[in-house]
């Protein structure tokens, strides 16, 4: 009888062989999210450092500062650099969280296809620790698997954090990256007033926990997104303080282009 009729009982599995009813072992280092629950769905505990992690989101929202902000305060003391990132970050509320704003490289770049060789650059930079861009992709200016590869490459090679911020749209496609969140913001129904119009258009949106599904990672299939924790008082008090005082919009603010 053939030696495959018989089954491995998995206890006689090697320990370094992955069962996949189970987190891998990180192949790389992590850097903690902040957050204990999300921690306990991501292999090894944390965001991988050396690897591309995607996160998808809702055309024209910005949750990723409520997501990253946690680990990004805490993944060192070099440059994090943001590459096309939509709004101008709001520096009270990230010293706030403990990321300070001279770590902050902000880099302009327009169109997807410079803000891969720009991203690429960055995560060549010894001094970097983490490098975020945001991609959004045209008919005439794709973004390509091959790109997304590159910088996946590029992340191994030099151990840097990584995240790729792109439209929940493009969840259909094929992606290098080593782990894919999706992120949506949990809004609340308004309520009503006495002629029945809502009361406020934006009620709740900042203050509303985060959903995080995710899609991808060396693991089983997460059954249920996770609910994670609203923005905490304290962020909330500087943001409300910086609306009374300012037109201007920054990211972390619930008004500056529906960012959360």
């Amino acid at each position: 009888m053939s030696a495959l009729a018989h089954a491995t009982p998995l206890t006689d599995i090697h320990a370094d062989v992955w069962h996949a009813h189970a987190l891998a072992a990180p192949s790389v280092q992590v850097q903690a999210t902040g957050d204990a629950a999300l921690d306990a769905q991501l292999p090894g505990g944390g965001w991988p450092v050396g690897a591309m992690t995607e996160v998808l989101q809702p055309q024209g929202v910005h949750s990723e500062w409520r997501l990253l902000l946690p680990a990004l305060a805490r993944c060192g003391q070099g440059p994090v650099v943001l590459v096309g990132a939509p709004q101008l970050p709001f520096a009270p509320a990230l010293a706030a969280e403990g990321l300070q704003v001279q770590r902050l490289l902000w880099i302009t770049a327009q169109g997807a296809s410079k803000r891969l060789w720009v991203t690429e650059q960055a995560l060549r930079c010894s001094e970097v620790d983490a490098v975020l861009v945001w991609l959004t992709a045209t008919r005439g200016d794709p973004v390509r698997s091959d790109q997304l590869r590159r910088l996946q490459m590029a992340a191994a090679e030099h151990s840097k954090l990584l995240f790729v911020m792109r439209a929940d749209s493009a969840q259909a496609d094929a992606s290098p990256a080593v782990l894919r969140v999706k992120v949506k913001v949990q809004v609340p129904v308004a309520p009503l007033d006495a002629v029945g119009k809502l009361a406020s258009q934006n009620a709740g949106q900042g203050d509303a926990p985060l959903q995080v599904h995710v899609l991808k990672r060396r693991g089983p299939p997460q059954e249920q997104p996770l609910q994670l924790q609203a923005r905490s008082a304290r962020m909330r008090l500087l943001l409300a303080a910086q609306r009374n005082t300012s037109f201007e919009h920054h990211a972390l603010d619930r008004t500056a282009a529906r960012a959360a």
